[in-house]
């Protein structure tokens, strides 16, 4: 952990407000109709695109994000499950993203401030380069704050303080309740709590097989091995290398499949996850207005298939 970090400067709390998950992105595209979460885009045509947007959803409680947010909320709460640290840790980090940088890996901030955490490398950090890797700066983030003596119990403005050492040390408990719904259902403590509304991707024509993930798949793969789990996928045969299946074991099973289902779902605004099976349920990038649907053809409890375009 950097050695007494100086407090760096927030922005004002308007600029802060407008950071926050609950805000809509605007449509200010001339000849744009927004309706019922599609884009209708007038003209020749006609042609309806989706437009796209991720919700955490808990106890009726519901909070969206843009598919750039919700990537990095899962590499947040992926690490934390890989590393098998608490919700309550992953609760933390989540709070301490919304704050610092809107969920967004930033290329800059107050003074050499930067990345998802707004990191400094002045203050021992990394490199400018690694702070805005997101994967480099969650595992520094942890790695502090699982050195904070009780923080499991601490509120999280407390406990989000003794590892940022931020100039607004009250900021980080205003955005607990949006990210407390964000961890649940990143964890999966709630089994099909995140989704996404996406567009369609195109296949592309790739070289796999049953025993060689292509290369989409592997890409998916190798950001699921550093994001979120520890298993090794298998090749799932007969699907053209573009489909890899985990196995969980053991009493947590079910939530461990769960969290890397919601992980897949999450992280597909960045990878082309097309579907995405695990316990009875699917999600479908074609379909992906209707969020997880029931299905006599999924993967049985402890199981998650991700298939890749």
């Amino acid at each position: 952990m950097p050695a007494s970090p100086r407090p760096h400067r927030r922005p004002s709390p308007g600029a802060r407000h407008t950071r926050r998950l609950r805000l809509a992105a605007t449509l200010a595209t001339v000849g744009v109709l927004a309706t019922a979460g599609i884009v209708w885009i007038t003209g020749d045509g006609e042609v309806p695109l989706v437009r796209e947007r991720c919700s955490a959803t808990v106890d009726g409680e519901s909070t969206s994000m843009s598919p750039e947010q919700a990537a990095n909320a899962a590499t947040v709460v992926g690490i934390a499950v890989r590393r098998g640290l608490p919700a309550r840790a992953a609760t933390i980090g989540i709070a301490t993203i919304v704050q610092e940088s809107g969920m967004r890996n930033l290329d800059h901030g107050d003074r050499d401030s930067l990345g998802l955490f707004q990191q400094r490398p002045s203050q021992g950090w990394g490199t400018p380069e690694q702070v805005q890797d997101p994967v480099f700066a969650t595992n520094a983030f942890y790695d502090a704050l699982v050195e904070v003596d009780g923080y499991r119990d601490l509120p999280v403005t407390d406990a989000a303080q003794r590892v940022q050492r931020s100039g607004f040390p009250l900021a980080y408990g205003d955005h607990e309740p949006e990210a407390r719904l964000v961890a649940s259902a990143l964890t999966g403590y709630t089994p099909g709590g995140f989704s996404c509304h996406l567009r369609p991707v195109a296949t592309e024509v790739q070289v796999g097989g049953d025993e060689q993930l292509t290369p989409s798949a592997q890409a998916v793969a190798d950001a699921a091995g550093a994001q979120v789990t520890t298993l090794s996928p298998s090749v799932v045969e007969g699907a053209q290398g573009r489909a890899l299946e985990y196995r969980a074991e053991g009493e947590d099973a079910a939530r461990t499949a769960w969290a890397i289902a919601a992980w897949a779902v999450a992280s597909a605004g960045v990878h082309p996850v097309t579907e995405v099976s695990v316990e009875g349920s699917r999600w479908s990038r074609d379909a992906s207005g209707r969020g997880w649907v029931p299905t006599a053809t999924g993967v049985p409890g402890g199981g998650v298939r991700i298939s890749v375009g």
